[in-house]
C-alpha cells in the first residue's frame, strides 16, 4: 500500500489520507504555520492532522466572536472532537430521578391543582359542607352560618397552596432554561459540523480538479507519443 510522510509529524500515512497543503484554507494554514514555521505550500500532511487543526481554529473562532469559552462551548468542542451526539449527554428529562422527595410532590400537587379534577371535587366538598351545616343539621351543625370553620380551612388551603405552586413553577423555570441552554448547544453545534462539512467539500473538490488535471495531462502526453510515433511511421514509410 502506497504511503507518505507527514511533514508535521514525520510519520507515515496512507495515500488516501495525504493533503497538500496548497489546498488548505488560508485561515488554517496560517494556524499551522504558527506551530510549525517550516510548512510550507509544498508541504504534505495528513486528513486526521487538518481535522485537529480545524478543530482548533473553530475553538479561536468562538473565543474571538464570545472572549472566553464558557462551559457550554467547551462540551460542545468535546463532542465534535469524540463525535458525540449532545441530546444523550444533555438529557434533561433523565435529570428526574435526582429530585428531591420535595421537589417530586411538589411537582405532584401542583399539578394536582392546577387541574378540573381538584376544582370539581373541592366544589363538590364545598356543596356537601354548606348542605350539611344549613339543610341537613338546620344550621346548628358543627359549622353553622357564616361558616367560620371552612373559611379557616380555605384560608389555610390557599397558604399551603401558594408556595407549593411557586416550588414547582421554580422547577419548571430551571427545565425551561436547561432546554434552551441544550437548544443553545444544539445550534452552536450544528454551525461548527457545517463549517468543517464545507472546509472537506472544499477539500474534496479541489483534490478532485487535481485529479482531473493529471489525467488531462497524462491523456496529453499520450496525444503526444502517439503524434510522434504517426510521424515516425510516416518518415519510414517515405
Amino acid at each position: 500500500m502506497k504511503s507518505f510522510i507527514s511533514s508535521i509529524s514525520q510519520h507515515e500515512f496512507p495515500e488516501s489520507e495525504k493533503v497538500h497543503a496548497k489546498i488548505i484554507r488560508k485561515s488554517i494554514f496560517d494556524l499551522i504555520q504558527k506551530d510549525y514555521s517550516e510548512f510550507t505550500r509544498n508541504s504534505l500532511m495528513s486528513v486526521s492532522e487538518l481535522n485537529v487543526y480545524r478543530q482548533k481554529y473553530i475553538a479561536e473562532y468562538l473565543m474571538s466572536e464570545v472572549g472566553e469559552l464558557t462551559a457550554m462551548e467547551d462540551d460542545v468542542l468535546k463532542t465534535l472532537q469524540n463525535h458525540e451526539i449532545i441530546s444523550s449527554k444533555l438529557g434533561i428529562d433523565s435529570d428526574a430521578a435526582n429530585f428531591t422527595f420535595g421537589q417530586r410532590l411538589a411537582d405532584k400537587i401542583a399539578s394536582f391543582g392546577g387541574s378540573w379534577k381538584f376544582i370539581i371535587i373541592f366544589g363538590v366538598f364545598i356543596l356537601i359542607w354548606i348542605f350539611s351545616n344549613i339543610i341537613f343539621l338546620l344550621n346548628k351543625g358543627f359549622d353553622p352560618y357564616p361558616f367560620i370553620l371552612l373559611n379557616l380551612i380555605l384560608s389555610c388551603l390557599a397558604a399551603l397552596q401558594a408556595p407549593v405552586i411557586m416550588m414547582s413553577q421554580n422547577r419548571q423555570e430551571e427545565k425551561d432554561r436547561e432546554r434552551s441552554k441544550q437548544d443553545y448547544m444544539v445550534n452552536l453545534k450544528s454551525e461548527l459540523e457545517i463549517r468543517m462539512l464545507h472546509e472537506k467539500i472544499d477539500h474534496l473538490i479541489i483534490h478532485q480538479q487535481q485529479e482531473l488535471l493529471n489525467i488531462q495531462q497524462v491523456q496529453v502526453e499520450m496525444m503526444e507519443d502517439i503524434m510522434k510515433q504517426l510521424s515516425a511511421n510516416k518518415k519510414g514509410e517515405k
